[in-house]
C-alpha cells in the first residue's frame, strides 16, 4: 500500500445504524415484503394475461424483476444489522452489494429509456411498430439493458478495489454504495469519481434525455389527435412510465450528484433510502393505479372471468 497507516480491510462498520433499532427494523421489513409481493403480483399478471402480452408489458416485467433485485441487494443485511449492536458488513460483501446496486441501477436507466421509445414507437409510428418492437427486438433490448449495466457497475467494483482506508473503516451508511466508500477512502479517489461522473452522464443523463425527447415527440403526436379519447388512451398509457422515470432519475441524481459542501450524512441515508429501497417498492403500485390494463388484469385475477360484476380487461 502507499502509506504505512492503510491498513487491511476485512470489514466496514456502518454508522447509519447507532445501535439496534427496531422500528427501523419492521419499517424495512414491511417496505420489502411489500416491494417482493407488487412486484411479485405484477410479474404473475404480466406472465398470465393474455391482454398483456405486448412489448410494454415485456419490459414492465423485466423492471419489476429489477425492483425485486433491487431490494433484495440491500434490505436482507439491513434487516440483520438494525438489530445488531453494531451494524457491520464484510469487504467482500461490500463489494458485492455495491456491484449488484449499481449493475441495477445502470441497466434501469437504460431500461426506463427503452420503455419510453416502446411508446414513441406505439403513439408516433404505429404502423412501424409490429416491426420496430418484434419479439426478438424486444428481447435483445431487455437483455442489452442487463448487460449494460453490469458492464458499468464492473467499472466502479474494480476501482473501488484499488481504495485505501486508514484506521477502522466506517462508512456513514447503512448499505454499500459508491459515493459512502469514496468518502471513506484515504487514497486517491480521483480516477472513481471520474468513472462516476462518466456514469452519470452516459448511464444517467443520456436515457433521462432520450426519455424526455421521446415524451416530447408523443406529446407533440397526441396535441394533434382529433378525437379526446384517443388523446385521453394515449396520455393514460404513458402517465404511470412518466411518474416512473421523474420519481427515479430525480432521486438517482440526489444520490450521485450532490455537491459534497451541501452533504449530511442523515441527507444522504434518506435519499439513498428513497432511491434503492422506496422507490422498488412505489413502481408497481404506481403502474397499478395509473394503468387500466393492469387494474382489470387484477381485479381479473382477484375475482376470476365468471364472477358477477368482474370487469374483465379494458385492453
Amino acid at each position: 500500500m502507499a502509506s504505512k497507516n492503510h491498513t487491511h480491510v476485512t470489514e466496514f462498520m456502518l454508522l447509519g445504524f447507532s445501535h439496534g433499532q427496531p422500528f427501523f427494523f419492521v419499517l424495512f421489513l414491511v417496505i420489502y415484503l411489500a416491494t417482493l409481493l407488487g412486484n411479485s403480483v405484477m410479474l404473475a399478471l404480466v406472465s398470465l394475461d393474455p391482454h398483456l402480452q405486448s412489448p410494454m408489458y415485456f419490459f414492465l416485467s423485466h423492471l419489476s424483476c429489477l425492483d425485486i433485485c433491487y431490494s433484495s441487494v440491500t434490505v436482507p443485511k439491513i434487516l440483520a444489522n438494525a438489530l445488531r449492536p453494531q451494524a457491520t458488513i464484510s469487504y467482500c460483501g461490500c463489494l458485492a452489494q455495491m456491484f449488484f446496486l449499481m449493475g441495477c441501477a445502470g441497466a434501469e436507466c437504460a431500461l426506463l429509456a427503452v420503455m419510453a421509445y416502446d411508446r414513441y414507437a406505439a403513439i408516433c409510428q404505429p404502423l412501424r411498430y409490429a416491426h420496430a418492437m418484434s419479439r426478438g427486438i424486444c428481447a435483445g433490448a431487455a437483455a442489452g439493458c442487463w448487460l449494460w449495466g453490469m458492464l458499468d457497475s464492473a467499472v466502479h467494483t474494480l476501482l473501488a478495489t484499488r481504495l485505501s482506508f486508514c484506521g477502522a473503516a466506517q462508512l456513514q451508511h447503512i448499505f454499500c454504495d459508491v459515493p459512502p466508500l469514496l468518502r471513506a477512502a484515504c487514497s486517491n479517489t480521483h480516477p472513481s469519481e471520474v468513472a462516476l461522473h462518466a456514469a452519470s452522464v452516459f448511464v444517467g443523463l443520456s436515457p433521462f434525455l432520450l426519455v424526455i425527447v421521446s415524451y416530447l415527440r408523443i406529446l407533440a403526436t397526441v396535441l394533434r389527435m382529433p378525437v379526446a379519447t384517443s388523446r385521453h388512451k394515449a396520455f393514460s398509457t404513458c402517465s404511470a412510465h412518466l411518474l416512473v422515470v421523474i420519481l427515479y432519475f430525480a432521486t438517482a441524481n440526489l444520490n450521485y450528484n450532490r455537491p459534497s459542501s451541501g452533504y449530511s450524512p442523515a441527507s444522504d441515508i434518506l435519499v439513498s433510502t428513497l432511491y434503492c429501497i422506496v422507490t422498488p417498492m412505489l413502481n408497481p403500485l404506481i403502474y397499478s393505479l395509473r394503468n387500466q390494463e393492469v387494474r382489470g388484469a387484477l381485479r381479473k385475477a382477484v375475482w376470476g372471468r365468471g364472477t358477477p360484476g368482474s370487469p374483465g380487461s379494458n385492453a
